[in-house]
């Protein structure tokens, strides 16, 4: 069986060994890692994309942890049992490209905020394009794209796995619920402060660990205030309604 689908990505010791290439012709089990560690690392896309491409003779299953955390994502190849660790997929280097437009991101002018995030989307990452989506969202809202910013976080949200069998939450709703996030700050920008509290309450459904959060919190504490400014407003506005009748009635009779 050979390698192809998953991508070891830059670590010298993800390059297969003659013995591991070996082993792999001569598999007849694959075990891929789920543990939390290398389920970090993205080991769950490696399992799927090694279900479907591998032989029908070769049986692809997850297992706990092989002992190798921080090496991962690892798998073992039976009944050689050669270890194989870094085997990350495309969406292992959509990660990489995307966090070297963060600190662009103050340099809001510069369009190379958005450059690295299109290599990124470019590379077509098997179940990393939502990722990928949400970043350049945050890029270009600190831009003040906003209309961009929505586009893509709504693109994220189509894209996006979910795996909600997982408790606590799995890494994908994790980047699930932070998309959400996105698109309610592209909708507090756009000052559309209903749908952006419903978006913030979707994200908390997903992941209900981001109520601790600062800056989850900070997003609606602002998010109230506005909300209060409005219902305010709203009020004192009701209120000129209701004078302005009263004096029609005094003035006119009616």
């Amino acid at each position: 069986m050979s390698f192809v689908g998953i991508s070891p990505f830059v670590s010298p010791n993800s390059i297969p060994k003659l013995g591991q290439i070996k082993a792999a012709e001569e598999a007849k089990e694959i075990r891929v890692c789920v543990n939390r560690s290398c389920r970090r690392q993205g080991s769950m896309d490696t399992l799927q994309i090694l279900s479907g491409i591998a032989p029908p003779g070769i049986a692809v299953t997850s297992c706990g942890c092989l002992g190798r955390c921080g090496a991962g994502p690892n798998l073992v190849l039976l009944p050689a049992a050669a270890f194989v660790g870094h085997c990350a997929t495309a969406a292992r280097a959509a990660n990489v490209e995307c966090p070297q437009a963060l600190p662009h991101l103050p340099q809001a002018l510069r369009p190379v905020c958005t450059y690295n995030y299109v290599q990124a989307i470019d590379l077509k990452p098997y179940g990393g394009m939502h990722i990928t989506y949400k970043n350049r969202s945050t890029a270009r809202l600190a831009m003040g794209n906003t209309s961009g910013a929505l586009e893509d976080v709504k693109e994220a949200l189509i894209v996006a796995p979910n795996y909600p069998e997982y408790d606590p939450p799995s890494e994908h709703q994790s980047q699930l619920a932070q998309a959400y996030v996105c698109e309610g700050d592209a909708l507090m920008a756009m000052e559309q402060f209903d749908l952006a509290g419903k978006a913030y309450m979707l994200a908390l459904e997903l992941d209900p660990f981001i109520r601790r959060s600062k800056s989850f919190k900070a997003r609606i504490a602002l998010l109230q205030d506005k909300l209060d400014i409005i219902i305010f407003f709203q009020a004192r506005i009701a209120l000129l309604q209701d004078k302005l009748t009263a004096a029609r009635v005094c003035i006119c009779g009616y």
